[in-house]
């Protein structure tokens, strides 16, 4: 592409289906983080199959800013890019960090409060409550990572290093994917992961493995905008996808007990972890990603009805209604904890109730936003195609 072509690239149509897709990610992650949920726990997409949301989410993010620093980086050059993608962590990393204290101070407070004795010690937050001269510090390196607050770094890890990836690809094209590739074999085979800061917890998700995912979409949204489409469509790799999921659900149905016969293979963290993302959960996660972009249109009018309008809203937001999310999941464990004998008759309507303020909380920003810059958030416009 010639200097000319580049500064006069257009900026792509929105992708509506990746706006819906990340605000249904947003309802499933909340659901799922609300221990105890029947529905957190069977009627999100996770449940039957190798990967859940979370793949997803990091995934999305990654195409989504890949598209953004390609685009930048041809129309304004790579260190205006840079700069640009540098400025996106920093207020991520701000976020994170706000949320990570405003979270610390509630458990803190139900904590003293006697209205939920304990909890401090059950999510990991002791470290902050008895030795916060050193876990203060601690917490600024995105390395204690008490419960809920283990996914973000993931992001400002990717988001940091993505320049660095998107340099070497200019120079060497696709062979740049060797080098996530071999962090994420590196991290499986010789158990490559950041030190914990904190006493009681560990890193959650090693973003060491993590950042594939990630880069992959950097990668794929890249080659979304110069060329319409991460990858050709092909009838082989479509089959092959739809094999994927299909293994991934009869599994599942094995570790359930749901077949008439026992195929024999154990769930382990080398088919499910989700700490270190298990290889199986990437080629799930990828599998799922290229069959909803092949079959669920850019374009369809069902796509412009209200829950989907709510729900791209959200998509749009996905960062500050992943935030909000966080605290609603933990309030809807604690309803469950305070009357369990009436978690079944609660489920739903909190359940649905949380998903309503998150989407109402989506649509709200989406009126205050106007037509400017959007706020910290994990990504802006796709390229105009699809993944396949």
């Amino acid at each position: 592409m010639t200097g000319a072509t580049a500064r006069i690239l257009p900026r792509p149509p929105r992708d509506i289906r990746i706006d819906i897709v990340r605000g249904w990610l947003q309802l499933t992650i909340f659901a799922s983080h609300a221990a105890g949920s029947w529905i957190g726990a069977w009627l999100i997409h996770g449940a039957w199959g190798l990967s859940d949301s979370s793949e997803q989410f990091v995934f999305l993010s990654g195409l989504m800013l890949g598209s953004v620093f390609a685009r930048k980086s041809l129309r304004d050059g790579f260190s205006a890019a840079a700069r640009d993608m540098t400025a996106r962590t920093a207020r991520l990393y701000r976020t994170h960090m706000v949320t990570f204290f405003l979270f610390g101070a509630m458990i803190a407070t139900v904590t003293v409060s006697g209205l939920c004795p304990g909890e401090v010690k059950r999510l990991g937050w002791n470290f902050l409550a008895h030795d916060p001269v050193r876990a203060i510090p601690a917490a600024f390196t995105t390395l204690y990572q008490p419960n809920y607050m283990d996914i973000l770094p993931v992001f400002i890890w990717s988001m940091a290093a993505l320049p660095a990836f998107a340099w070497l690809e200019r120079r060497i094209g696709a062979a740049a994917l060797a080098a996530p590739f071999g962090l994420y074999l590196a991290a499986w085979l010789f158990g490559l992961t950041p030190p914990s800061l904190g006493h009681d917890t560990s890193v959650g998700f090693n973003p060491l493995a993590w950042q594939i995912l990630f880069m992959l979409g950097v990668w794929m949204g890249r080659r979304m905008l110069l060329n319409g489409r991460a990858i050709e469509p092909s009838r082989g790799l479509t089959g092959a996808a739809i094999l994927v999921l299909a293994v991934g659900l009869i599994l599942r149905l094995s570790w359930f007990g749901a077949l008439p016969f026992d195929l024999g293979i154990p769930e382990s963290d080398w088919i499910i972890g989700k700490d270190a993302l298990a290889l199986p959960r990437v080629v799930h996660a990828m599998a799922l990603a290229l069959v909803v972009a092949r079959f669920v249109p850019r374009e369809a009018p069902w796509m412009h009805a209200t829950l989907c309008r709510w729900l791209a809203a959200a998509g749009r937001h996905s960062l500050h209604v992943f935030c909000l999310g966080l605290f609603l999941s933990w309030a809807v464990t604690a309803v469950f904890r305070f009357w369990p004998g009436w978690m079944v008759w609660l489920d739903l309507p909190l359940i649905v109730a949380g998903c309503a303020i998150l989407l109402w909380f989506g649509t709200w920003r989406d009126r205050g936003r106007g037509d400017a810059r959007p706020l910290p958030n994990l990504g802006q416009p796709a390229g105009s195609g699809g993944l396949a």
